[in-house]
């Protein structure tokens, strides 16, 4: 008997049976793992399929996309393995490409190579969106050589780079500090938009459908539009309609209407990307069907943004379906995202039990092994939602199948019982992990104490914390959970207390979102000094500094010594830059303290009371001095 039937056959009725969620029958008190006589069947591994290593999982597959990857990512590229590759051209559709691509992200070269062969092939069919993909790996991988090749030859095959993935990949060139890549890409990018007569037409296109209502005036006025109806130029459409899906959705449709147009894969997973929201959600599974009766999968590449954007809008079950979609076609989910789908569903406030289950079941039953990653997704989901029995057996299941409980595992039951108020269980399952030897690492530590945070029981927090710190330091994220908890009980003067002696005896770091944060709040309540202190601190940590609260807290309640001390930290190794000090200048000026400004700007260095836009802020308020005293002259006077 299969495992997951196993298991989902011996979960039932955990609320109510119409929900027909899966729970194990036996129910036992549980603040801890104890051994259990609860055992499963062992699955039925079918020893004939393909056996492909994916780190500690093992993997069964027959399909061919699979084997070509299998081929693609164990043989060094040569004449032979072109050969047994143009064997099988027939399967190398684009959804197959995208495929392979995918997963080889992590190997950029390969990725080139396989990309640099199948291109040039006349019987494939590229697309901007395939290029997209092979420029991101390429970008994120620092393989600079290969991504100027491929992004001219982008270029040059009439295809377009367009601003989400000209973003992204900035964005991360940024980040690795690649200054004259960043600067080579922007040149190119904008050199594009400038000789591409196609993005013209777009803006027309796209102007004329955002302008109202989809309607036959729409339709009118688009084919009076001189159009070249093209793969790319559809996606182009997409791309700036994907705010407006169900207008997306209807121009996709009258383009399929066009006399010699014809939609294919690359544009149906165009529209498939742009509609997975709410309001859309119908059309999207509409495509989805549309796309099976014609022949046409959803590639990987898109199945994984699509899932990613309904995990964010907590759209849960139409993720589990469209995982279950995809597990049923050829191009196979990953591991890793069975288990982040895992995880997402375990992160709302009750998870939705049946979907774990559904996806669990759909997972082995399409040839994969449970993890530990797996079953630990399973079990966090039942811990969440405060099924302890539940998720003791699961863990009974899973050492049965060879893993045992680590740190992830009792961590999770912690959170469980803390979001449950089962605090003295939950220091309970601490006791029990060092007397069988399991690290309690600094994760387990900050959940116990954000529960204890979350409740408003900072007394015990404290106490967790101190307790910790006798044998490990405390790090920022722990820093932060404790800080926030102070700050929801309104006790500033103690968040503050706690960062400088936590920062200080255990040498830690706070993020820079916690200086903000605790900034703000003593500003608040007045406490500039103390505001001040922490300033100090993050330029001593080399963050920059963080002047925006202090600005309008000084023009509104701070003395001229106040601003000249603010300055003067700010100043610390280096000046300020003259946009500081003119927001300075510019927020007394809003308060009418126009003498006070004067009196500051004596005592700024020279080269700021002699910058060209505070010289000019301080002519124009003599102006308007001088026009007021004018003014109440002639009023006087008469």
């Amino acid at each position: 008997m299969n495992r997951m039937k196993a298991i989902t056959s011996s979960l039932r009725y955990l609320k109510s049976s119409s929900l027909a969620t899966r729970v194990l029958a036996t129910r036992n008190q549980v603040s801890h793992f104890s051994s259990s006589s609860f055992s499963l069947p062992l699955l039925n591994r079918s020893k004939d399929l393909l056996c492909f290593h994916n780190n500690h999982q093992k993997h069964y597959f027959s399909s061919k996309p699979n084997m070509i990857l299998e081929r693609v990512f164990t043989n060094d590229w040569s004449e032979e393995l072109e050969k047994e590759l143009e064997a099988c051209r027939e399967s190398l559709t684009h959804e197959t490409v995208v495929y392979v691509l995918k997963r080889l992200d992590k190997n950029p070269i390969k990725v080139f190579t396989f990309f640099n062969w199948v291109s040039e092939k006349e019987w494939f069919m590229a697309s901007s969106s395939v290029y997209s993909l092979v420029l991101r790996v390429l970008a994120s991988n620092k393989e600079m050589k290969e991504f100027w090749i491929v992004l001219r030859a982008m270029k040059e095959k009439g295809f377009y780079l367009d601003e989400e993935t000209y973003l992204t990949i900035s964005t991360g060139l940024k980040r690795e500090n690649l200054k004259s890549d960043i600067v080579a890409l922007s040149h190119f990018y904008k050199g594009m938009l400038e000789q591409n007569a196609m993005q013209n037409v777009v803006k027309k296109v796209v102007g004329i459908i955002s302008g109202s209502d989809w309607d036959d005036k729409v339709e009118n006025e688009l084919e009076k539009v001189k159009i070249q109806l093209s793969d790319n130029f559809v996606i182009r459409v997409m791309k700036e309609l994907r705010d407006s899906p169900l207008k997306a959705y209807k121009f996709f449709h009258w383009v399929g209407k066009q006399s010699g147009y014809q939609q294919n894969t690359v544009t149906y997973n165009a529209v498939a990307r742009v509609l997975p929201r709410m309001e859309s959600i119908e059309e999207f599974w509409s495509i989805i069907e549309e796309m099976k009766s014609v022949g046409h999968e959803l590639d990987l590449n898109t199945y994984i943004k699509i899932s990613r954007k309904l995990q964010k809008n907590k759209m849960m079950e139409d993720a589990v379906k469209l995982y279950e979609h995809m597990m049923d076609s050829s191009y196979k989910p990953s591991v890793l995202d069975c288990i982040m789908l895992l995880k997402s569903i375990s992160a709302s406030d009750k998870p939705n039990l049946d979907l774990v289950f559904r996806v669990a079941k759909k997972f082995e039953s399409s040839g994969y092994t449970l993890s530990k990653a797996v079953y630990d997704g399973i079990h966090r989901s039942l811990t969440s939602a405060g099924k302890f029995d539940e998720a003791e057996k699961i863990v009974e299941t899973m050492k049965n199948d060879g893993y045992e409980p680590d740190s992830i595992t009792y961590s999770q039951l912690i959170f469980g019982l803390c979001k449950t108020g089962r605090f003295e269980e939950a220091l309970k399952v601490i006791d029990d992990m060092k007397a069988n030897n399991i690290w309690v690492d600094i994760k387990t530590w900050t959940i116990l104490i954000q529960g204890y945070c979350d409740a408003g029981k900072l007394d015990d927090a404290l106490f967790s914390l101190y307790k910790m710190i006798e044998t490990k330091d405390a790090d920022a994220e722990l820093l932060e959970v404790l800080v926030e908890g102070f700050l929801k009980q309104k006790r500033i003067d103690g968040a503050y207390k706690l960062l400088l002696e936590i920062s200080t005896k255990c040498r830690t770091c706070p993020r820079q979102a916690t200086f903000k944060k605790l900034i703000d709040s003593l500003l608040g309540v007045r406490k500039f000094e103390e505001a001040l202190d922490l300033l100090r601190l993050m330029k001593s940590k080399q963050y920059p500094p963080y002047h925006e609260p202090f600005v309008s807290h000084i023009s509104k309640f701070g003395t001229m010594e106040d601003a000249a001390e603010f300055l003067r930290v700010l100043s610390l190794k280096n000046y300020p830059s003259h946009t500081v000090y003119l927001q300075i200048f510019e927020s007394l000026f809003q308060e009418g303290r126009l003498s006070e400004a004067k009196d500051l700007l004596y005592k700024c260095p020279h080269h700021i009371r002699k910058h060209s836009k505070i010289s000019e802020l301080f002519g124009s308020s003599k102006s308007q001095t001088a026009e007021t005293q004018a003014t109440d002259s002639q009023i006087a006077a008469t």
